[in-house]
């Protein structure tokens, strides 16, 4: 056989593999935006971090507003379930008060955790029972996040009500480039379920970096 035909069979096979590795890249999930952790991330931890932020332990009263089973999945940008991954939560309650010392405005809900965290399980799910996220002073309706998986860095980000007019004109959630924004809203839906109104899926992808 010819070195030329050679030369062209390799030439092909390499362009083929790169073919194949730009098809690969592209099939890749697209990585959830990071957003501020803002100013209410508890100062220290609160004696009430469980994943059901609508009861308080010794309280019998149930958290005010729209009782909502919010639950999603945590995966890398292969689609792979990260487990073993500390998941947590924090929102004002529908008074519109974060429970922190900082923040001094409206009554509080007793009967809010106002924070939650929860472990994924071995397919990378989580699950919170909290409520319908309420507009906070100059702020649209959104959840905190943070991620803590072995060996990254943490995340933070914020998750936003699909089709909320007050997103409009919100500083944090316009800092994400709008062809990413939809990466950051869930639907809030009625599903009568375990008690809970309401029911939300919100997926979290990170870009996993790898350790050396």
């Amino acid at each position: 056989m010819s070195p030329d035909l050679n030369r062209r069979r390799l030439v092909l096979a390499g362009g083929a593999w790169l073919l194949v590795g730009r098809a690969a890249a592209a099939m890749r999930l697209e990585p959830t935006p990071a957003q501020t952790a803002g100013p209410f991330y508890p100062s220290e931890p609160p004696l009430e971090d469980d994943n059901d932020l609508t009861h308080v332990r010794g309280a019998s009263g149930v958290a005010q507003g729209r009782i909502t089973d919010l639950g999603g999945r945590l995966l890398d940008r292969n689609g792979q379930p990260i487990q073993a991954a500390r998941i947590e939560i924090w929102q004002c309650d529908a008074t519109g008060r974060y429970h922190h010392l900082e923040d001094r405005g409206g009554r509080i809900d007793p009967n809010f955790q106002g924070f939650g965290r929860t472990v994924t399980d071995p397919a990378g799910r989580y699950r919170f029972r909290t409520i319908r996220p309420v507009p906070y002073p100059g702020r649209t309706p959104h959840i905190h996040f943070a991620v803590f998986s072995e060996g990254q860095r943490p995340f933070t980000t914020q998750l936003y009500i699909r089709d909320e007019p007050r997103n409009t004109g919100d500083f944090v959630f316009e800092s994400v480039p709008a062809e990413q924004r939809a990466l950051v809203l869930a639907d809030f839906f009625s599903a009568q379920r375990d008690s809970a109104e309401l029911a939300a899926r919100f997926d979290l992808i990170l870009d996993v970096t790898p350790r050396g």
